[in-house]
């Protein structure tokens, strides 16, 4: 039980992903058999679908747009601020987070490459942002890829030709998709950074203590 209580976030996070996956992959699964039937195509099973790029297009589609706000907000609130808010550093404090990890090198507690010191212990300084960045462009690459897909697949249905990636990197229609959902990421987290300057989630560690000032900065 204590596994299950000091790892429920992440369980719950992944329950919820998966079955939201799970709901997405067979509605989009039934809206596509229903465009190959009108256009007077077969049908194809759950089983296709799964690595179709209509779906496999949407999918990375939105972990582009996550990880992108993701690894922005680590490396933003790494060095802006936002007074008030509790995402955000104290301007006119220093934090815990800004200390120097060579102080810690002989520390049996800290993670290896903080006492290994050197470039391991650089590069894990900026390791969450770097692992965030990386699985941004990987998901923009797949995102691409599959969108092309998906792309052709439509023109084809259409008696259309079909694009190469390159043409299809350069097309308005993927940086429609990139845009619309890069665009509900950045205002969704600069939304919560100013609503946490004034409202308050009792026992959330994203919001200030219920009673704190609007004017105190942090979590």
């Amino acid at each position: 039980m204590k596994t299950l209580r000091d790892n429920s976030l992440t369980i719950v996070l992944v329950i919820l992903s998966v079955g939201t996956i799970a709901g997405m992959l067979v509605s989009g699964w039934l809206v596509w058999d229903e465009e190959l039937t009108e256009h007077g195509s077969a049908p194809i099973n759950l089983a296709t679908y799964t690595i179709s790029g209509h779906f496999l297009s949407s999918l990375f589609e939105n972990w582009e747009s996550e990880f992108l706000q993701m690894s922005a907000y680590v490396m933003l609130t790494a060095f802006l601020f936002q007074r008030g808010s509790a995402e955000s550093k104290d301007p006119d404090e220093p934090s815990e987070q800004d200390e120097d990890p060579s102080k810690k090198s002989d520390d049996p507690g800290a993670p290896w490459p903080v006492r290994a010191g050197g470039w391991m212990r650089s590069l894990y300084s900026y390791s969450l942002g770097i692992a965030l960045g990386l699985l941004f462009l990987i998901s923009f690459g797949l995102h691409l890829k599959y969108s092309a897909e998906a792309q052709n697949a439509e023109a084809t249905m259409h008696g259309q030709p079909t694009i190469t990636i390159l043409d299809h990197l350069a097309s308005a229609q993927f940086w429609f998709e990139s845009f619309q959902n890069w665009q509900s990421e950045f205002l969704s987290t600069a939304v919560i950074v100013v609503l946490s300057i004034f409202l308050r989630f009792k026992g959330s560690p994203e919001s200030k203590a219920v009673a704190a000032p609007h004017s105190e900065t942090g979590g």
